[in-house]
């Protein structure tokens, strides 16, 4: 009896200590994106800081100047989008401000105004709208020059004097 009780010793060792052999998995995935379902429908404004994903309806506003929006193959959008990156693979109905880059897959359909820095559209995409592709270096410049008033006066009042 005494070597079963040691061979039952040694079989429950590793069982008291679960973590020895398996490593503990996180809840937490990689890249926090969060879900928006086909069958969802949201009015209203939606911001965050986390990626989205938008595979249903959504009216009013996206605001998410920090992230990724993709809208998938089953998802429409009746709203302005504000973000760092916007993927189109569904149906967009309004303007789209990026401050990073567009890309509107071949299934993809834009209606609206679109200002970025980068923009890539597919063979078979539908835009229609304005396009505005901004210079980054000249966009993080603009608060800059728009503060200094005096050069800009100068020759205003040339102008006036070369008039008279």
């Amino acid at each position: 009896m005494l070597q079963s009780s040691d061979s039952l010793h040694k079989s429950n060792a590793p069982a008291s200590n679960p973590n020895a052999y398996n490593p503990v998995k996180t809840v937490t995935a990689p890249v926090d994106q969060a879900t928006i379902g086909r069958t969802l429908t949201i009015k209203g404004e939606i911001s965050g800081s986390e990626a989205l994903y938008i595979d249903g309806n959504i009216e009013g506003k996206i605001n998410m100047p920090e992230s990724r929006v993709t809208i998938g193959r089953n998802g429409k959008v009746d709203a302005s989008i504000q973000a760092r990156e916007v993927v189109i693979m569904g149906k967009v109905t309004g303007n789209i401000e990026c401050s990073d880059r567009v890309d509107i897959r071949s299934e993809g359909s834009v209606n609206g105004d679109i200002s970025t820095v980068r923009i890539s559209v597919e063979d078979g995409a539908a835009l229609k709208g304005g396009i505005q592709v901004r210079n980054e270096v000249k966009h993080k410049e603009q608060p800059h020059v728009q503060t200094q008033s005096k050069p800009v006066e100068a020759p205003k009042a040339l102008a006036a004097t070369a008039s008279a």
